[in-house]
């Protein structure tokens, strides 16, 4: 690749992320990831990564574990690891090497938040990691016969202490220890406890980072995005094809969803970059939990006009669609409806009344990179309800590069003359559009 045609994508690249960092920006993120996320060689360049976040103005928790810390403090030890329904059953001896572990881990992670080389992106930054009893604790008891010891669960979060030391630029650290009220310490699971924080604080995303790069099918292939109810039904399935980090995550990542965490995201920690690119690229690179589904269906608001005068610019350039001024745009919002996927609009289509019985269905736009998505036919289908509601019998619709495309969907080829009288008038012979209707 050329210098030239490099500094083009970096160009068009950085272009593309704006809308994304104009959303995020004042949003608050919780990021939870396990001991061998710590103990992997992307380590370093995940602190970089957290560090580019807090720059761009997003409130960060971070969550992390430490299993693979305490396997090993176990083994020096000479001590049996023992679990129970998932649990790390921690009695006294277990749960010394749970507070070594756990300890050693959290300083290693503020260590690396604190790098400041001049030749890394950490230059320059000033980052100030907060910790604290932020999570009290209790133990989850006797489970089916067996003393669980000091295995716990989340009893309360201090929310309001979080969004404190978030307000003020800090990020929060937390491990996965839960003091409680009597001064015991509780050895927490940290997804359960990565979860309990987002829903306190209101999270408007929580970051699994985990050994798979995603929820995949039992075939293999990576699901890049599901509902609730999608999840539920990969629980109920037993998810035996899944990693243990993912079959472990799932249930809190359900609870969290639907408790009103607004996206829950699973993905990878090997590969570099994989928050980045899960976070700031439509397509990301994990999979994405929703309680419903990402796209959006809705009718366009004022707000829109400038979402809609990107999205059709292009169109209009190439002699696709006629020309619209904003002006116009403003005057004849209402008449639009758009679709969103994940927050960002991707298509558009706008419905205009003739008569009674004749309406035009105009204006069908969608993002280059979007269109095998069958975003067209939605807005098809949402112009065509939008028409029967009022009482129309027949859509019209005049192109001049997808005639096939509506044919396909059951338009019929006419000719000018079967135009409402004002339309007819109105026709624009040099662009000679093709002419089609559709019973309704």
């Amino acid at each position: 690749m050329t210098e030239a045609a490099y500094d083009e994508l970096f160009v068009s690249w950085f272009r593309a992320v704006t809308p994304y960092i104009n959303a995020f920006r004042g949003r608050t993120f919780v990021i939870a990831f396990g001991g061998k996320a710590v103990a992997s060689e992307s380590a370093k360049t995940l602190a970089y990564d957290v560090n580019l976040l807090v720059s761009l103005g997003i409130r960060l928790v971070l969550v992390h574990g430490a299993r693979p810390q305490i396997e090993e403090e176990l083994r020096e030890k000479n001590l049996e690891s023992k679990y129970h329904r998932g649990y790390r059953i921690t009695d006294a001896k277990a749960l010394e090497c749970v507070l070594d572990a756990v300890g050693s881990v959290y300083l290693e992670i503020e260590a690396l938040l604190s790098q400041g080389l001049p030749n890394t992106p950490m230059a320059n930054s000033q980052i100030r990691v907060i910790g604290g009893n932020f999570i009290t604790g209790q133990p989850i008891g006797v489970l089916d016969g067996v003393d669980m010891h000091y295995t716990g669960k989340v009893r309360k979060v201090d929310a309001e202490g979080i969004h404190a030391q978030l307000s003020l630029g800090n990020i929060v650290l937390l491990n996965c220890e839960g003091p409680s009220p009597t001064g015991e310490i509780f050895n927490l699971p940290m997804e359960e406890a990565a979860e309990a924080v987002a829903v306190a604080i209101g999270a408007d995303k929580l970051v699994f980072l985990t050994d798979s790069p995603g929820v995949t099918s039992p075939s293999g292939g990576l699901i890049e995005e599901m509902t609730a109810d999608g999840v539920a039904d990969t629980i109920k399935a037993g998810g035996n094809w899944l990693s243990s980090d993912m079959r472990r995550c799932l249930p809190c990542v359900l609870r969290a969803s639907r408790a009103g965490v607004g996206r829950v995201h699973l993905i990878g920690f090997e590969q570099d970059g994989s928050l980045l690119r899960e976070l700031f690229t439509h397509d990301g690179i994990g999979t994405v939990v929703t309680r419903e589904s990402l796209e959006h269906i809705r009718e366009a608001k004022p707000d829109d006009i400038g979402a809609l005068i990107a999205l059709i610019a292009p169109l209009e350039a190439e002699g696709v669609l006629v020309h619209r001024p904003r002006e116009l745009l403003e005057r004849e919002i209402d008449h639009f409806s758009v679709i969103e996927h994940d927050g960002i609009i991707v298509g558009c289509a706008a419905f205009y009344p003739h008569s009674d019985d004749y309406a035009e269905l105009a204006c069908l736009a969608v993002s280059a990179e979007h269109r095998e998505g069958g975003y067209g036919e939605q807005l098809m289908k949402r112009v065509e309800r939008r028409a029967k509601k009022t009482g129309v019998k027949r859509l019209f619709v005049l192109t001049t590069r997808t005639e096939h495309w509506f044919v396909e969907r059951g338009f019929k080829p006419a000719s000018i003359d079967d135009l409402p009288a004002r339309k007819r008038d109105m026709y624009n012979y040099q662009r000679r559009s093709k002419v089609l209707f559709k019973a309704l």
